[in-house]
């Protein structure tokens, strides 16, 4: 019962950015919970009697595996690329990089068969 449109490769998987955020969730959550297990009474004094590490530990470890658990409910889907679209963008690529789309081709406008009427009858400037 495997699903076709998650990726096989561990490369997709592993720069999801929800892999990263919980990794780094659950690495300092474990590192303040460690701190936090060996705080002196003088350092709890200093913030009001709260073990604010163990504290802050505990919930950065919990964001974490929200983050994990994420992850895993609802892995990363890549849809897969039909090939007519391949051929159709590139032939779209070629003909805007030869002009033969539309539009001005770089002239701003106007072509060099152009004539501005300059204001004098019967002169013409060409651009």
């Amino acid at each position: 019962m495997t699903d076709t449109s998650t990726p096989k490769s561990a490369a997709a998987r592993l720069f999801d950015i929800r892999l990263l955020i919980g990794g780094l969730f659950l690495l300092y959550g474990v590192m303040l919970t460690v701190a936090g297990l060996f705080t002196s009474s003088t350092e709890r004094a200093k913030a009001a009697g709260i073990n604010i590490n163990l504290w802050l530990g505990l919930a950065m470890l919990v964001i974490g595996a929200l983050f994990v658990l994420w992850l895993r409910l609802r892995p990363l889907k890549i849809e897969p690329n039909p090939v007519g679209d391949v051929s159709e963008l590139e032939a779209a690529r070629q003909g805007s990089a030869t002009g033969g789309t539309g539009g001005t081709g770089g002239t701003g406008g106007t072509s060099g068969t152009d004539a501005i009427d300059t204001g004098t009858p019967g002169a013409r400037r060409r651009s």
